[in-house]
């Protein structure tokens, strides 16, 4: 495919304002409950630090799924980036997608193979990269990430149509 401005973002996924309030109100009543329960009717001190503990990590979670779900995931013709600028993959380096009912992917989203592993990385709600696989969606609409598979799936179509065989 030709593309005039390798810069135009073809398609966009960000967290839907419902999904994500819901998504991060849950998590940050389950950390204050955590800690309160701790607080009030621990059964000994080990169960008491348990659960402090889970409930200062699920705050934790709130807070960054808050920040992370405030940004988007971009495609353009040549990268797979995040809004603040991270590369989440290449375009030339995805080799598989799985959109399938049994995929270990994020909810309402999508499951990409690259040729070359990476760094970890992950924005809770909106995507992770383990590896070879990125995972793409989560507090997102179906529809967008649907719409952004599509165009992916094309661009390999045409992609693996212009090479040559060996």
């Amino acid at each position: 495919m030709k593309f005039k401005d390798n810069d135009e973002v073809l398609a966009t996924v960000q967290a839907s304002s419902g999904r994500r309030f819901l998504g991060v109100v849950s998590l940050g009543i389950l950390g204050v409950l955590l800690i309160y329960i701790a607080m009030v009717r621990s059964p000994g001190w080990e169960w008491q630090l348990f659960l402090v503990g889970i409930g200062t990590a699920a705050l934790w979670m709130a807070q960054a799924m808050w920040r992370a779900t405030a940004s988007a995931v971009e495609l353009t013709p040549l990268v797979l980036r995040d809004a603040d600028g991270t590369v989440i993959a290449e375009v030339a380096d995805i080799v598989g997608m799985d959109r399938g009912f049994f995929a270990f992917k994020p909810s309402n989203g999508f499951l990409l193979k690259v040729g070359s592993g990476s760094t970890r990385n992950w924005r809770p709600g909106l995507w992770w990269r383990f590896g070879r696989r990125i995972g793409i969606g989560g507090m997102t609409p179906g529809s967008q990430t649907k719409f952004m598979s599509e165009i992916i799936s094309a661009m390999m179509a045409t992609r693996d149509a212009d090479m040559p065989e060996i």
